[in-house]
């Protein structure tokens, strides 16, 4: 078992999060159940899915949890590119913000080539 709470890879998911929910606090109200709802979401599932992961026995097994965080990054990126789209984030945000996702998708991407080579 792995401590997760040290890994960076964690670390820049939790900032993620954070910084998600700041930026979607003024989305439209009517959004609140929808687009809003999503990237909180799929912003949270990528450290949970790390973490969870974490605990797991196998490398194998810590390897298909990242490619979940994985996948929900790349959902995170489409849900961005969607709420910059509407208008509902600055150029500004949606450029830090998609930067951010797009580090976090290198760093996971980065974790499982090294589980893949101890394998």
């Amino acid at each position: 078992m792995k401590d997760f709470k040290k890994l960076k890879v964690w670390q820049h998911g939790i900032d993620v999060v954070v910084d998600v929910y700041h930026s979607s606090q003024d989305f439209p109200k009517e959004e609140i159940y929808g687009l809003t709802s999503q990237m909180r979401r799929a912003a949270v599932s990528v450290p949970s899915n790390i973490a969870e992961g974490s605990g797991r026995n196998s490398d194998k097994d810590f390897g298909r949890f990242l490619d979940i965080s994985l996948g929900s990054a790349f959902e995170l990126e489409t849900q961005l590119i969607i709420a910059n789209k509407l208008e509902f984030l600055s150029n500004d945000k949606f450029g830090e913000l998609v930067d951010k996702v797009q580090e976090e998708q290198k760093m996971i991407s980065g974790l499982l080539r090294s589980l893949k080579t101890n394998e």
